[in-house]
């Protein structure tokens, strides 16, 4: 082998190893919400029984990482952002903060609580990676764990994050597909009765 050959094999693995520190340094990072926001379906609603606005959502009773039970309808009462996310979606990253944010602030005032539906069955680092992703974002809402999937079935969570906002009378208002920041949380919640 030349020198030029072995050259440009050294060119091409300093190269190759640059850009894969740089998409894993990318992939890392939470990304502006704008970002997600172009495209997104802020207004969808299923068709199908059980999730349709004016419906009653699916009950469900899933624990969260401390073993405490989470269930949808001892809720009723107060308003609900219900959402559905996973720690390797880059949307869910850049939607995170912004829901932390909101229920910092607001909890008490809007008469209002997050429940973050980790979809478990999905996650690729397993508990662990949800661990991280909670004390990484500072998460203090309670977020169950979706150990079995049937929850994300029971709501057919195919994009996510995939929030669905219900009023103090249990049903569903609406259903939002894609990230949301802190100034449509609060508007979308002042919307509920």
């Amino acid at each position: 082998m030349n020198k030029k050959t072995l050259g440009f094999i050294i060119a091409v693995l300093l190269i190759g190893s640059m850009v894969v520190i740089m998409v894993k340094s990318n992939l890392d990072k939470p990304k502006p919400i704008d970002e997600f926001l172009i495209g997104a379906d802020f207004s969808a609603l299923d068709d199908e029984p059980g999730l349709e606005k004016g419906s009653v959502p699916p009950d469900f009773e899933l624990s969260t990482m401390s073993g405490d039970v989470v269930k949808l309808s001892d809720l009723k009462g107060k308003k609900v952002i219900l959402n559905f996310w996973a720690s390797w979606c880059g949307p869910c990253k850049a939607e995170m903060p912004h829901m932390q944010k909101y229920y910092k602030k607001y909890k008490d005032t809007d008469n209002v609580e997050i429940i973050a539906v980790n979809l478990t069955t999905e996650e690729r680092r397993g508990l662990k990676g949800v661990e991280e992703f909670i004390k990484l974002y500072g998460l203090t809402f309670p977020i169950p764990l979706d150990k079995e999937g049937t929850v994300i079935d029971d709501y057919r969570i195919i994009p996510i994050p995939t929030t669905f906002m219900i009023g103090t009378d249990g049903k569903i208002s609406q259903k939002i597909v894609g990230p949301m920041d802190e100034k449509a949380l609060r508007s979308l919640v002042k919307n509920l009765d």
